[in-house]
C-alpha cells in the first residue's frame, strides 16, 4: 500500500509544470465559456422581456433623449425633452399615412424589413458621398428605443435582433404608436404631439395633411430641416410625401 501511495504522489503535478500550466488554462477556458453562456442567457432574457414590456408600457425615455441633452448642455443651452405621449386612436390619420408615405410605404406587409429598399440604398450610397437610408419604420423603432444612437455593424446587428423581436411581440399599431411618440422631431422635440404642438400650436389629433406632411417631410433630418419654414428640398420632400399619400389605399391597422 505504502509503494502505491508513494507512486501517486510521484506522478502528482508539480507547481509551474506544463502539466499544471495546462489544468490551469483548461479550467480558465471551462469558467470564461461558463461566464459567456450566462451573460448570453442573460441577454436574450432580459432583451425579450424589455420587448414584451413595452408592448404595455409606454417607454419614458431613449438613449437618444438623454445624448441629445447632454449635448444641449455642452453646448451651453438648458436641458430640454419635449416629449408627450398621445395614444394611436387620437393621433390623426393624416399623421399615420404620412409616416407610412414618407419612411415605409410596405410597412403593413412587411415582416420588419425591405430588402428592396435596402438594396437601393445600398447600391445609391456606392456612388455617393451622401449616405442614404434603407430602413422600415419597425427598424427606427427599434433603434430609436432599444439603442444608442450611432452607425456600426455591431449597432445594426442589434437593430436587426430587435426589430425581430418587436415584429414578434408588438402588433403594427403598437409599432407605429411608439415610432411616433418616440422619433426626434427637432431640437429637443421627440413625438408628433410635441412637434405638431410646437410647430402648428395644435394636438396631432388635429393635424391637417398638409400639416402632417410637412411634418414627416423632416424626420429624415430634422436638426436642420423645418416643416415651418422649409428649403426647395424639404418642399419638394413635402410634395412628394402628399402625392404619395394619396397613392396609398387604406392603412388596415
Amino acid at each position: 500500500m505504502k509503494n502505491v501511495q508513494s507512486n501517486r504522489a510521484t506522478h502528482k503535478p508539480k507547481p509551474g509544470s506544463q502539466k499544471s500550466k495546462g489544468l490551469f488554462r483548461g479550467g480558465l477556458l471551462k469558467l470564461i465559456l461558463r461566464i459567456l453562456k450566462i451573460t448570453v442567457i442573460l441577454f436574450f432574457a432580459i432583451s425579450i422581456l424589455w420587448v414584451i414590456l413595452y408592448r404595455f408600457v409606454n417607454p419614458p425615455i431613449t438613449w437618444l433623449m438623454v445624448t441629445r441633452g447632454f449635448e444641449r448642455k455642452s453646448a451651453g443651452k438648458e436641458w430640454k425633452i419635449d416629449k408627450e405621449w398621445i395614444d394611436f386612436d387620437d393621433i390623426a390619420d393624416p399623421m399615420k399615412r404620412a409616416a407610412v408615405a414618407a419612411e415605409d410605404q410596405k410597412f403593413l406587409d412587411h415582416f420588419g424589413f425591405d430588402f428592396k429598399a435596402m438594396e437601393k440604398a445600398i447600391d445609391k450610397n456606392a456612388h455617393s458621398h451622401k449616405l442614404i437610408g434603407g430602413s422600415t419604420i419597425s427598424q427606427q423603432t427599434a433603434k430609436n428605443v432599444f439603442l444608442w444612437p450611432g452607425r456600426s455593424y455591431v449597432r445594426k446587428a442589434f437593430e436587426a435582433y430587435f426589430t425581430v423581436l418587436i415584429e414578434v411581440f408588438w402588433s403594427k399599431k403598437r409599432i407605429m404608436e411608439v415610432y411616433l411618440n418616440e422619433i426626434e422631431m427637432g431640437d429637443g422635440i421627440y413625438g408628433v404631439e410635441a412637434a405638431s404642438q410646437a410647430y402648428f400650436h395644435k394636438s396631432a389629433s388635429d393635424l391637417t395633411s398638409y400639416q402632417a406632411a410637412a411634418i414627416a417631410s423632416i424626420f429624415p433630418d430634422p436638426l436642420k430641416w423645418s416643416p415651418t419654414n422649409p428649403s426647395d428640398h424639404v418642399r419638394h420632400r413635402q410634395y412628394l410625401i402628399r402625392k404619395n399619400m394619396r397613392r396609398l389605399g387604406p392603412l388596415d391597422f
